[in-house]
């Protein structure tokens, strides 16, 4: 369901910058028209990647937001290129535009449950997550964010959330950190010695499955965002439905575009 206060809209956005990060991803900042830079952290876009020649992406893409800049009027994305549609996105210019669609979905729920948010985000998961340390900052609620990649190489943005106030802790395959039982005993020393009291996450199954655990372990609440593909992204196509844990037992469908793409964390059912 759309949280925002403003019309949903559809709206062509100049490109200020498309630079690379490294060598799998990409950081798009728009000038975004009226109503876009009133999105929330945890919601999406869907971005109308361009045609190039023969590529022409049929679909719109969806894009969870990396950073709203109220201050300049900006979104920014935070995307990694792994098909048609994210190989014609990289090619777009500074000054070109953009055709988006949004802000879509439900936001992440923290600001009155908590004092210490622990996000653990892999990958691109991470650009979802980023959000929430700015916001999370700004109301005096303290983060601490697990990042997990390959190598150190392929971590990012460590400067970004360490500047909203948050705490970083980096993990990787190379270096041999990111294992399960590794993230875990991170994990119960934030909550038992640093009192972490909200968990987050974005990217991974392991790591949303080691999170729901320790959820109920230790009595924590918890949000996740759900990556999904998505035809429409208002609810209408029933393309990214999933299955969820019922309230009462069981299991039920949910679309993460429209319920979502944040859930409860206990709620969601890995796969």
């Amino acid at each position: 369901m759309n949280d925002s206060p403003f019309p949903v809209a559809e709206t062509l956005c100049p490109v200020v910058a498309n630079d690379w990060v490294n060598d799998s991803y990409k950081h798009l900042i728009l000038d975004a028209a009226h109503g876009a830079i009133h999105a929330e952290p945890g919601q999406f876009f869907h971005l109308l990647c361009p045609s190039i020649g023969e590529n022409v992406p049929f679909y719109r893409r969806p894009m969870s937001i990396y950073r709203i800049d109220r201050a300049q009027g900006r979104l920014e994305f935070l995307y990694k290129i792994v098909g048609r549609g994210t190989t014609t996105l990289a090619a777009l210019a500074p000054g070109e535009k953009l055709n988006i669609f949004g802000p879509l979905g439900r936001r992440f729920d923290f600001e009155t449950r908590c004092r210490h948010i622990v996000q653990v985000a892999r990958g691109v998961g991470l650009a979802t997550l980023a959000p929430v340390a700015e916001a999370a900052g700004q109301l005096g609620i303290r983060t601490t964010a697990i990042l997990s990649a390959r190598s150190p190489k392929h971590l990012m943005s460590i400067e970004y959330l360490r500047s909203t106030g948050a705490g970083v802790i980096s993990v990787t395959d190379s270096e041999g950190t990111s294992g399960v039982e590794a993230v875990e005993d991170i994990v119960r020393g934030l909550i038992e010695k640093e009192g972490g009291d909200f968990l987050l996450t974005c990217g991974s199954n392991r790591l949303l499955q080691l999170l729901q655990r320790l959820g109920r372990e230790y009595g924590i609440a918890g949000e996740v965002a759900l990556e999904q593909h998505m035809g429409c992204g208002i609810g209408m196509c029933f393309a990214c439905v999933r299955e969820f844990r019922a309230p009462g037992g069981g299991i039920t469908y949910r679309r993460v575009c429209w319920e979502g793409p944040v859930f409860d964390i206990q709620e969601a059912v890995s796969w």
